[in-house]
């Protein structure tokens, strides 16, 4: 079997899997008594483990099994969760995370964990409270090597037994020409766990995973299978010789126990029956199979009873190859357009407006094919916050709404890291310590919103935290200082204007320089970046109540509503998403205040702005024009207006870079081609307004 095929699907199923232990672990903190969030980690470090393992990845098959360890002794009730246990599953976390990225980068993923193994090995001992974890020695697991069962194990399968529940003794050969023996044993692990739930084997799991036995392993499981199909299920995976089953009753298990189980304490007693219930509980209802899934688009739909919608993983550069072809595609619908209104025959007219129809629809599914959820940039960010909570001791709770609402991945994959700075900024300037929150009477847990929506055709994501807001004053002085502001022009400065300073380059109040903020690099980088996709930030605060920054971005960076206007011998196209409207102002209208032209609009006055001027072009003389044709535009919650010469008409047009040697171009922020094959250069509106 070439493992190189599979490489791909092993890392994007190991990052899914990743993320649903970071996302459920983070639950399990806020409910640390809830074992069916335990049983969901189980089950996910478990898949990973038998994934890693199969593909020959042993650092993180030994560490994940090491993690299972822990969270089989916490299922099952022997162990509860505390601080240095939850920080301890984090780190490995962190390590697994690491060693994966490694693999993506074409590594062989390994790494040094032995630290974090210790201390997971010296909580399953129990003496992590005492220092055990430096002595504890690598190889320690939770189950024994022999065969025999342990008091816990007997316990599980008397009493179900007793509950009516099939117990079998199950001896797997398998073939001696067998290449891939760890693969061929989880396979057969998966079938039962299918069925239902595995309580022993031996050789241990981590062995069998390593390979580190002959040709024969064995499991007792609870099973709801007859033995005879259990025996066909199991002899059905390819390279399998034999199984022999042996069905177990009480006077079989207790031999195997030994003497104590009959005289078993009864907390073990009653920790086993909860142990047997949700055996039984997962019996009757077999577990969803631990073949690599992804679990977070199938709970949902699972649990309100719906049908799980049927999925398939496209490589993102075929879906860009599609979008390329689809833009060639639109340029060429555009021209027929054209020539047909020319050429004016019935039979082209209509078969061009079919065309029209038809490739507008298939330019809703290309587009919607390239739309993901924001989600997959927001489930990155409660762990991230639950860390530097912690760091900076720091109660922080984060909410986050509207983590299905849908961005082009072209703006997914740049908005990570803008998202990044304003939440560390959030939590290390905005959200107060513990004691300043006490003292301004607030309660002691900061809260920070993320959250995002779409309105028209833009969507806005919102960051927003109750605590001590923006200091005006502070700002102001600090702008100053740094020669952001003169000081006479910061007298003349609103608040909201004061606010906005702190989006300058290499603006910081911090008082002190730290790993988290204060550097003066952050939200220079944020209003930078969000500016290049065509998107625009703004901030609101209220002093002692908090701030909330929000971001506006375009739906999509590939295909666009645009106005195609003239100016002179030239066009150019404005996007539809920043236009408020058209109109057509007498040149007496226009006024002059401080040398600058402004025209009245509905009861207040905006500047003009003359496109001709910004982009020096000498083909259109505006002052003889005795009418100014205007288009009205927006950038947050400021408005102008831009003097053109004449308006052409909308059209879809396909957004084109002006690529690596034609950058920094005033207020341009791309190129597209026209129907008739004219090129067309795009103006930014944003970078009109000042």
């Amino acid at each position: 079997m070439d493992m190189n095929a599979y490489l791909s699907m092993f890392i994007d199923e190991s990052n899914d899997h990743l993320q649903s232990l970071n996302e459920n672990l983070l639950k399990l903190e806020g409910a640390p008594d809830d074992i069916g969030i335990v049983q969901i980690i189980f089950r996910s470090a478990h898949t990973l483990k038998g994934m890693s393992a199969t593909m020959g990845y042993e650092d993180l098959a030994s560490l994940t099994h090491e993690m299972e360890n822990v969270l089989d002794l916490v299922r099952n009730r022997k162990l509860a969760m505390d601080d240095f246990i939850f920080d301890t599953l984090f780190k490995g976390l962190d390590a697994l995370e690491s060693m994966v990225q490694d693999i993506t980068g074409g590594g062989t993923g390994k790494a040094d964990v032995t630290s974090i193994v210790a201390s997971l090995q010296a909580i399953v001992k129990g003496d992590y409270k005492t220092g055990g974890a430096a002595s504890s020695q690598a190889g320690a697991g939770m189950a024994d090597e022999g065969g025999a069962l342990d008091q816990f194990q007997s316990s599980i399968l008397l009493q179900s037994i007793e509950a009516g529940m099939s117990v079998y003794h199950v001896a797997v050969t398998v073939r001696e020409d067998c290449v891939l023996k760890a693969a061929r044993a989880y396979m057969v692990f998966n079938f039962l766990e299918q069925n239902g739930e595995i309580v022993k084997s031996a050789p241990s799991v981590q062995d069998i995973e390593q390979e580190k036995f002959d040709r024969t392993f064995t499991v007792f499981t609870i099973a709801s299978l007859p033995e005879e199909e259990l025996r066909k299920g199991i002899e059905a995976v390819s390279e399998i010789e034999s199984a022999a089953i042996t069905q177990l009753d009480q006077e079989s298990l207790r031999q195997l126990g030994g003497a104590s189980v009959q005289g078993a304490p009864t907390a073990s007693a009653s920790i086993a029956q909860e142990a047997v219930a949700a055996a039984i509980a997962q019996t009757a209802a077999p577990a969803a199979p631990a073949a690599p899934a992804a679990p977070r688009a199938a709970a949902p739909a699972a649990a309100a009873g719906g049908t799980v919608g049927k999925t398939i993983r496209v490589d993102i550069e075929r879906l860009d190859s599609l979008m390329n072809l689809f833009s060639e595609l639109l340029i060429d619908r555009v021209r027929l357009e054209q020539l047909a209104s020319e050429i004016r025959r019935n039979e082209l007219t209509e078969t061009v407006e079919h065309m029209s129809r038809v490739s507008s629809d298939l330019q809703n599914i290309v587009l919607k094919l390239r739309m993901v959820p924001v989600e997959s940039v927001f489930n990155r960010f409660p762990r991230m916050v639950r860390d530097l909570a912690k760091s900076l001791d720091k109660k922080v709770e984060l909410v986050v709404s509207g983590a299905d609402t849908e961005l082009d991945r072209t703006v997914i994959d740049e908005i990570g890291d803008p998202l990044v700075h304003l939440l560390r900024n959030s939590l290390d300037h905005g959200i107060e310590s513990i004691a300043d929150r006490v003292a301004a009477g607030k309660p002691e847990t900061g809260t920070v919103h993320l959250r995002a929506y779409h309105s028209g055709n833009h969507v806005f994501i919102e960051v927003e935290e109750d605590g001590r807001g923006i200091n005006a004053e502070k700002v102001k002085q600090t702008a100053i200082k740094n020669g952001v502001v003169d000081a006479e022009a910061a007298k003349r400065l609103t608040e909201s204007e004061i606010n906005m300073l702190i989006f300058a380059a290499g603006f910081s109040t911090a008082d002190k320089i730290s790993d988290i903020s204060g550097r003066g690099v952050g939200l220079d980088v944020v209003k930078s970046k969000i500016e290049s996709l065509g998107g625009y930030v703004s901030v609101e605060s209220a002093q002692g109540r908090g701030t909330k920054f929000s971001i506006q971005l375009p739906l999509t960076l590939s295909i666009i509503s645009a106005m195609l206007v003239k100016l002179g011998t030239e066009k150019y196209a404005i996007p539809l998403s920043s236009i408020v409207e058209t109109a057509i102002v007498p040149r007496e209208q226009i006024r002059k205040i401080h040398g600058n032209r402004m025209i009245d609009y509905r009861g207040s006055v905006i500047p003009l702005i003359s496109l001709a001027q910004v982009l020096d072009c000498r083909s259109f003389p505006e002052e003889d024009e005795q009418e100014t044709e205007v288009i009205v535009i927006r950038k947050g919650n400021k408005v102008g207006a831009v003097t053109v010469d004449e308006f052409i008409g909308q059209s879809e047009i396909v957004l084109k870079t002006l690529g690596g040697y034609l950058t920094n171009i005033e207020a341009i922020s791309g190129a597209t081609i026209l129907g008739d094959g004219q090129v067309a250069l795009i103006v930014d509106p944003n970078a009109l307004i000042k």
